[in-house]
């Protein structure tokens, strides 16, 4: 069953406008995401000096993204979790944390992805 509402382009613009709006909630109420967002505005253009072709680029603003990403993940179910009660509970302490690990692990492929670029242009 299709569900009600825009169609077409109309539905495009309609989510477009969600997303900058989840955009902004994120940054006006996440610090993580703020820190997140700072660092991939300052590694992108580092990226774009340290990468010797398009796809090493790439490969080094597709986890800085991807990290971005995973904190909305992590925001949106918290925001998720907190709504539904603010009592704690073991479930809803698991989930939290899954989401936390989900940006941990993200980070770790930031650096495991960086590291082995440097390493490469600054051998030891």
């Amino acid at each position: 069953m299709a569900k009600p509402g825009k169609t077409g382009i109309a539905r495009v613009i309609h989510a477009t406008g969600y997303s900058i709006k989840g955009l902004k909630a994120a940054w006006k109420n996440e610090a993580a995401f703020r820190q997140e967002v700072i660092l991939a505005i300052v590694g992108i253009p580092l990226a774009a000096w340290l990468a010797n072709n398009r796809f090493e680029f790439l490969w080094l603003i597709l986890p800085l993204f991807l990290v971005v990403a995973a904190e909305l993940t992590n925001s949106a179910l918290e925001a998720a979790v907190d709504r539904i009660s603010d009592e704690h509970h073991h479930l809803s302490g698991r989930a939290k944390d899954i989401g936390s690990a989900l940006v941990f692990v993200c980070l770790i492929l930031l650096a495991v992805i960086w590291g082995v670029v440097l390493f490469d242009r600054f051998p030891l």
